[in-house]
């Protein structure tokens, strides 16, 4: 352990022995598992955000979806619906349902059926259907589908009969299956979004929210906790654990004291500079390749960032290797698209603006400009992709400077910081995707198409046509040496536009007590606890 971490520990323990009477701790669960999480949840329902750190603490844990990926056997799996088929060339899919399927029991909703096909119905509708009761709770945004173009694909959802649902799509499209394997693409209950209608309440359909899913909602206090219970009617397997909680601890140093001292049982994010600290006999740290990336975008409806120019010259103003090393430690690789290289449509020609001040500078002067007076905006949060944005801020400062630039820099709480960004305040902005589906459409379509700028979900604001219609010609096609080049010529018009620039493609850290098993961190997707378990330290030991 470092001696920084011993004096953290040693004062964090005076501190918890004077906490005042009343004051709720979380305290460690003989029954249940402790994630320390790096934030709040926006929602309660994933398909009302992108957010990574929504999506962690409710997409796999409170619902489920039609299908599921399964990234070992690179196919699509049977979830609530037990099998599916295409139909009429690809352009209507028909989805034959579980039966025996409970959705939670709460103390504010007992359900009186099992999920049938108006529960799918009602779910998609929501975010399809303009017209719908609940199209407009919530804000009536729905991010994910409206870049990814999956509330124009699809013209209608059909009940066929009680377990049975045709999604009629107006074209066939290579990605469809993919995006409804995400984690927005989750069900919700008809039946509880009809009696809080009735009561005038419709609103806390994502408050309290109610889905088929591992776990049922218990209770939440912002910064502090949320609290699930285990759904004893589960369809599947799992859980195996009674209680799963998210101590809200921001600070990444916190939460790895937190581990130490047994506080947590699984942590986010532990600091790539501190991992020789939890090098301990009780804790394991695991860590994998994602498919993700981490940008600086350019609102390109401000000026200078409207100039192509201006973007090339601040890319190549900054040393992304020296970052690479000084953030990542080393363990991230150079971004040179935004497809990360496990893709199958990426392009090994990739971003060629390297680290070169003096270009930086003449490229600046061509556009007009001697000196600039920029802000970038970094996240207040970790994230796979970013373990750090504010002291990548501080380097690219320091870079920019070299070049008569000068860069503030700008961050707010974590909800506040995503509003703002959302409504395009920002100048620039230090940001990043970790992929939904392994379908390069995810990579492209969610961040950079012209409807994603009306979302929000396109950080640099930035729409080229002949962009958008290279995605919508690959999305239409399902020979993949087709869709590779289509992919690969919306990259090169990337290279050339520099919307924003690519800088990292990290490895996804976890770190846990030996005690705990199964929790899954599936390549696509937020965390999962549905196979989670907890032993004791004396199984643990004799195992």
């Amino acid at each position: 352990m470092t001696k920084a971490l011993s004096l953290l520990i040693s004062a964090t323990t005076i501190l918890l022995a004077g906490c005042e009477p009343g004051t709720e701790e979380v305290t460690p669960l003989s029954e249940g598992i402790i994630y320390c999480s790096e934030g709040n949840p926006d929602t309660f329902n994933p398909q009302l955000i992108t957010s990574g750190t929504t999506v962690d603490a409710t997409a796999a844990q409170l619902y489920d979806r039609l299908i599921d990926y399964d990234a070992e056997k690179q196919t699509f799996v049977p979830a609530l619906a037990k099998r599916w088929e295409p139909l009429d060339n690809g352009t209507r899919y028909r989805f034959y349902l579980r039966e025996d399927v409970k959705f939670h029991s709460t103390d504010y909703f007992s359900p009186t059926r099992d999920f049938n096909a108006e529960d799918v119905r009602f779910s998609f509708n929501r975010w399809l259907d303009e017209t719908s009761l609940y199209h407009n709770v919530g804000g009536g945004s729905y991010p994910f589908f409206s870049a990814t173009g999956l509330d124009k694909l699809i013209q209608k959802v059909i009940k066929v009969d009680k377990m049975t649902v045709d999604i009629v799509l107006n074209n066939a499209d290579s990605s469809f299956l993919a995006n409804l394997a995400t984690d927005f693409a989750i069900i919700l209950s008809a039946e509880y979004a009809q009696q809080l209608s009735v009561k005038d309440v419709p609103y806390l359909i994502d408050l309290k929210p109610i889905g088929t899913g591992p776990y049922r909602f218990e209770s939440f206090r912002k910064d502090v906790l949320i609290r699930y219970t285990k759904h004893p009617e589960y369809w599947r397997e799992g859980p195996g654990i009674e209680q799963l909680v998210y101590s809200i601890t921001p600070n990444a140093n916190k939460r790895m004291l937190k581990l130490v001292t047994g506080e947590c049982d699984v942590i986010p994010y532990p600091l790539i500079s501190e991992l020789q600290a939890l090098n301990r006999d009780d804790i394991v740290v695991t860590n994998e390749v994602s498919p993700n990336v981490s940008f600086w975008a350019f609102n390109t409806k401000k000026p200078p960032f409207d100039d192509p120019l201006v973007r090339q010259a601040l890319s190549h103003a900054i040393n992304r290797q020296a970052i690479i090393d000084t953030i990542y430690y080393g363990n991230a690789e150079l971004a040179r698209s935004i497809l990360p290289p496990t893709s199958w449509a990426y392009d090994n020609q990739g971003i060629q603006y390297g680290y070169d001040p003096e270009k930086a500078r003449k490229l600046l002067e061509e556009a007009g400009y001697e000196q600039l007076t920029i802000n970038i905006w970094a996240m207040p949060v970790q994230r796979v992709y970013n373990p750090n944005a504010r002291r990548m801020a501080e380097l690219m400062q320091s870079d920019l400077a070299q070049i008569g630039v000068n860069a503030r820099i700008v961050s707010y709480e974590w909800n506040t910081f995503r509003r703002r960004l959302s409504r395009g305040e920002h100048d620039t902005v230090l940001i990043g995707w970790y992929a939904d589906n392994a379908d390069p459409d995810n990579f492209f379509r969610p961040l950079l198409s012209c409807a994603a700028v009306a979302t929000g979900g396109n950080r640099a604001n930035w729409c080229h046509p002949g962009f958008d219609e290279l995605l919508y010609e690959a999305i239409s096609t399902t020979d993949a040496a087709e869709r590779k080049a289509l992919y690969q010529s919306a990259q090169h018009i990337l290279n050339q536009q520099l919307p924003l620039l690519p800088i990292a493609h990290s490895r996804r850290y976890q770190a846990q007590k030996k005690t705990v098993r199964g929790v899954q961190l599936p390549p696509y997707g937020g965390i999962n606890f549905r196979l989670a378990t907890k032993v004791t330290p004396a199984e643990e030991s004799a195992q």
